[in-house]
């Protein structure tokens, strides 16, 4: 009998969080062996559990598919091993903590509350989950270098359309690409002083009276995701937070508390409570400037003049974006454009949009840019966000003239599937593979089972 540690499935381990198994009653056993690499029933019973909470009631032959799938997958990790394909300890530490940094932001970075969720620390978590993050890298790269020569050419991708029945052409509906410009309004200076004299008297409060910082954070701080609890930003890495922060946190010493420090967000005092390598553990107060209406109305004007400049051509849709949208935005960095967060693209099905953006781009022509309109950022502030269409495609059957690059796209995954399975099944009995007696009757494994059994 082998006792399989908790472990990802492939699958999991390219989702933003962890799934841990827990109360498992499953007796492990070896059910199928490519080379030098096991699979284990609870391999399978651990994807089936959670494919099951997923979308309900399976077929019976379920588990047939999912070994089917674990074999190949055994089969391209032993011949990345067999090609001496390498995954740096440094990618997988760079990888497994890019995920739980996800989870912690889910989580408001609150570790205690990690902790208690997965009744393991951080690191334990990691160990836990670092072999199996390493073999699907591997895996992921032994895929790449099979299919890396592969493309198709316009007359393959016009071959694959044409071999779809026109009673199959999917459907699309309206699609558009929209850019923004998000700008933010900025404080007077008369409003500025007032809460750099709050935090300076707090700080004095802290640092001459000796009062206890953690409770002036929950009376005064206005960061409403650390205020509650003392103002503790939890142990984060280096990187996390902005640089002028980030710079005063990394020059501390342990519980000095810091000189004022000024950032987007307002003005802060923070205090070290701990570091460990490039990691910080610190808790600050914030305190904001008040935006009045007159920064409301002199932002909105600003962006109606930008609007202007446009209309005008006298600056281009990027350089606007530089030059006054909000940086910390993901727009920012994709030149303006907005991205669809169901497909990772820039394009948008109609009933993919936020009201507000519907609504503004309805009765606009492509090219148009709307008028300044007042949104709430993430954080709750008022902002005036000019909305470009760019593109819109009305409801319509998939054609190669106007979903070309769709089309395109579902060709090269087809024949990149193919080339993946040609190779997996070609490699079949030049490898040694073993099935357990108890997926002996699977049909869709019949193809294994007749190259590993022979004429």
């Amino acid at each position: 009998m082998i006792i399989k540690k908790i472990c990802f499935a492939a699958a999991i381990l390219s989702m933003p969080f962890l799934v841990v198994a827990q109360n498992r009653a499953v007796i492990d056993k070896i059910v199928g062996t490519v080379g030098n690499e096991l699979i284990l029933l609870s391999d399978v019973e651990e994807q089936y559990d959670l494919l099951e909470k997923q979308k309900g009631v399976l077929p019976e032959d379920f588990r047939c598919l999912i070994l089917e799938n674990l074999l190949a997958e055994k089969l391209l990790l032993n011949q990345a091993r067999l090609d001496s394909i390498e995954v740096s300890p440094e990618e997988v530490e760079a990888q497994l903590q890019a995920r739980i940094d996800q989870i912690l932001a889910y989580m408001n970075n609150d570790v205690q509350q990690f902790e208690d969720y997965y009744g393991q620390t951080i690191s334990q978590v990691k160990d836990a989950f670092r072999q199996d993050l390493e073999h699907q890298l591997l895996v992921q790269r032994m895929r790449s270098k099979i299919v890396s020569e592969i493309k198709v050419t316009p007359s393959e991708v016009k071959a694959f359309f044409n071999r779809i029945h026109p009673d199959s052409l999917p459907y699309f509906n309206a699609e558009v690409e929209i850019g923004e410009i998000v700008y933010n309004p900025k404080v007077n200076e008369e409003q500025r002083q007032i809460p750099l004299d709050k935090i300076e008297e707090l700080r004095k409060r802290i640092v001459e009276n000796e009062e206890d910082f953690a409770e002036l954070a929950r009376k005064h701080s206005h960061d409403p995701g650390s205020a509650r609890i003392g103002g503790d930003l939890g142990m984060q890495r280096r990187g996390t937070f902005v640089p002028e922060f980030e710079a005063e946190a990394y020059n501390l010493s342990k519980d000095e508390v810091s000189e004022v420090v000024e950032t987007e967000f307002g003005f802060h005092i923070l205090q070290l409570l701990d570091r460990r390598g490039n990691n910080i553990h610190c808790r600050h107060i914030l305190i904001k400037p008040e935006i009045t209406q007159a920064d409301l109305d002199l932002a909105k004007q600003t962006l109606l003049k930008v609007k202007k400049q446009l209309e005008k051509d006298s600056i281009t849709f990027s350089q606007a974006v530089k030059t006054y949208s909000d940086k910390n935005l993901p727009s920012y960095n994709n030149d303006g454009d907005l991205q669809n967060p169901k497909t990772g693209k820039t394009i948008f099905e109609i009933g993919d949009l936020d009201p507000e953006i519907y609504f503004t781009i309805d009765t606009m022509d492509v090219g148009e840019y709307s008028s300044p309109i007042e949104i709430r950022t993430q954080s709750g502030e008022i902002a005036y966000q000019v909305v470009f269409l760019k593109s819109r495609t009305a409801p319509h059957k998939a054609s190669l003239q106007l979903d070309y690059s769709k089309i395109k796209a579902a060709a090269t995954d087809q024949k990149i599937n193919q080339a993946v399975n040609d190779w997996v099944f070609g490699k079949i009995n030049a490898t040694y593979i073993e099935v357990d007696g108890m997926f002996q009757s699977c049909d869709v494994l019949k193809k294994w089972l007749a190259e590993i059994e022979g004429p």
